[in-house]
This record gives structure tokens, sequence and C-alpha cells, in this order.
């Protein structure tokens, strides 16, 4: 069992960054999360950024230049920085693992982009 905690949300301005966390609290599990989703009321949830096991980084065109991905394997943390916010940015974040063909999900935390 894979047990994700992610970290960081809140309340923002827009034009605000924002830097969120997720790390793996299992400790007899050894994954680092690769990838970070977001989803409004109502909507299903989509893929903002994600690093590939190849290495490469991917990420949604609506976020392109706003957001940055990146691990630390050591930490077994995946982080997402969103910068220049903007409302629509306003979204529970959930990072994820896929680990032995299981996708792994965190509880999420929310962020919202307001004045």
């Amino acid at each position: 069992q894979v047990q994700l905690v992610e970290s960081g949300g809140g309340l923002v301005q827009p034009g605000g960054t924002l830097r969120l966390s997720c790390t793996v609290s299992s400790s007899s599990v050894t994954v680092t999360p690769d990838g970070w989703y977001r989803q409004t009321p109502g909507n299903q949830r989509e893929l903002v950024a994600l690093i590939a096991s190849d290495g490469e980084i991917h990420f949604a065109d609506s976020v392109k230049g706003r957001f940055t991905i990146w691990r630390d394997i050591a930490k077994n943390t995946v982080y997402l920085q969103i910068n220049n916010m903007k409302a629509e940015d306003t979204a529970t974040y959930y990072c994820s693992v896929l680990f032995y063909g299981a996708m792994y999900w965190g509880q999420g935390t929310p962020v919202t982009v307001s004045s």
C-alpha cells in the first residue's frame, strides 16, 4: 500500500506563487510520486504535470510556462511550483504515482486563487 500526502495548498492572490509538496508516508515502500493532477467540482480530474519514466516532463497546455515539477528521490517527494497564479488554477490538487500497475493518489490539497 502506497500512501501519499500532499501539502502546501491555500489561498493565494492572482499573480502569486505557490509550491506544493507530495511525499510517500508509507515507510515500507520506496517510490517517488511523479504526477500532479487537479480537479474542480463537477469536472474530471485532469493532468497538469508528469515526470515520465524516461525523465521527460509533460505539462498540460494550459499551464505551460507557469508550472514547474521536480522530484527529490532521496526524500521520495515530488514538488509542483505554480507561478503567476490565475483564478482558473483554483482546484484541489492531487499527486499520484503508478506503482506495480496500480495508480495511487494523495488526499488532495485545495488551492484557491482570489483577491
